[in-house]
């Protein structure tokens, strides 16, 4: 049996991708995890490898074409498969069908111009009051009236996304409204899908989702000595990010709560601690995951992470990149931020929020002393997680943070 190629699913809420490109094409021999099609998901461009070797056939997902998640898209026939396949006889439909066929989408094609027949005939006398002819857009005809037309070629403007607009026949005023509203309103920024859905996602969390906060401070001597000696042992870059990744991994084991999704009015536990990092992209904002974080070294999960973030701020993630998120962590630190409050990432339960590491003054055994600390904001879902939940688990993050471990 050939091996299908099926339109991945990085998440419960996905409901299509978009194919972008095939980097084979129909007949090309393909090894298995080879990189054969670029995808683009609700979250980033991802890479699909081929999962068996053999031929690529039977593509059926043309490029910037949107296909429903879960549906094949071309199939991996093995050398012997092929050999041994049955021609396929191309069949000539009965008569009786082809006429039916036929008169079918004449009525069809009757009842569409019949929908968007005018109210008056375009005439030399017609004025901008009475509607001419519909405008023709690609095989839509939309109504309108001369005068809209003439101004719509000479100033350039869609007279479709205009009539959807105005839910009404075009006239001339409409499009002088139209160039007055784009004069005072400066130029239209296009914004690539996944900035587009990114910005639905985060919408639909923020007005959907009961958040609330907590905040605590932590001493960051400890986080900076850890740093300092990871960076010793690794010829790659070891960062703050990297330690708050291994210390939240290891807090959610005992605190499940804070690692279950929230779908369709049901909540789903989390097998997996999977760690995700919020990274800013050329596409959007992204967030690639390190799966199964709590099992894993301080120097693994640097070096995965360094790879993943790699890969996705480039546009060649891989599906396991951005999939199976249980926790997000977003740090700004970086970029001088001292605190903030982050949107919490669905369907997950929770968002840890990080700010900068700055020198401030603590009181320790009765005398002011200056120390690093940082800002932690944990930003929590209340219909899985409760104020004592997350209070407990911010409390032994700090200290994880803070110990001698």
């Amino acid at each position: 049996m050939p091996k299908d190629v099926i339109m991945p699913a990085l998440e419960l809420a996905q409901d299509t991708g978009r194919v972008v490109q095939w980097l084979k094409a129909n007949g090309d021999f393909v090894t298995q995890g080879e990189i054969i099609v670029e995808i683009e998901t609700d979250k980033a461009i991802v890479e699909l490898e081929a999962e068996a070797t053999g031929r690529l056939r039977n593509i059926s997902a043309e490029p910037g074409s949107d296909v429903p998640v879960g549906t094949v898209i071309a199939k991996i026939w093995a050398e012997d498969e092929i050999e041994h396949e049955a021609p396929s006889v191309p069949g000539t439909a009965p008569e009786s069908d082809s006429i039916s066929t036929a008169a079918k989408d004449s009525k069809a094609r009757d009842q569409r111009t019949a929908e968007v027949t005018p109210v008056a005939g375009d005439g030399p006398n017609v004025g901008d009051g009475a509607v001419g002819n519909a405008a023709s857009i690609g095989e839509r005809r939309l109504p309108s009236s001369p005068k809209a037309r003439r101004l719509a070629a000479e100033q350039g403007i869609d007279l479709s996304s205009l009539s959807t607009a105005v839910g009404r026949p075009v006239m001339a005023a409409d499009l002088h409204q139209a160039e007055r509203v784009s004069s005072a309103s400066g130029e239209k920024l296009e914004v690539n899908r996944t900035w587009r859905i990114m910005a639905e996602r985060l919408t639909g969390a923020w007005t959907s989702i009961p958040h609330f906060y907590l905040s605590r401070e932590v001493n960051a001597t400890r986080l900076i000595e850890l740093k300092r000696t990871g960076q010793a042992q690794a010829d790659f870059k070891v960062t703050i990010s990297d330690l708050l990744v291994q210390s939240v991994a290891h807090c959610l084991r005992e605190h499940p709560r804070l690692r279950t999704l929230w779908q369709n009015g049901v909540p789903y536990a989390s097998t997996d601690i999977n760690v995700g990092l919020a990274v800013a992209s050329n596409e959007g904002l992204i967030v690639p995951v390190i799966h199964r974080a709590d099992r894993m070294s301080l120097l693994e999960i640097a070096h995965a992470r360094a790879e993943i973030v790699r890969r996705a701020q480039s546009g060649k993630a891989r599906p396991d990149d951005l999939a199976g998120g249980a926790f997000t962590i977003s740090n700004l630190g970086m970029y001088g931020v001292d605190s903030f409050l982050a949107i919490v990432n669905p369907p997950q339960a929770a968002i840890l929020a990080v700010g900068r590491i700055v020198d401030r003054v603590a009181v320790v055994s009765g005398n002011p002393t200056v120390r690093p600390a940082m800002t932690l904001t944990l930003s929590c879902d209340h219909r899985l997680v409760d104020g004592l939940r997350a209070a407990r688990f911010l409390s032994d993050l700090v200290n994880a943070l803070e110990g001698p471990s």
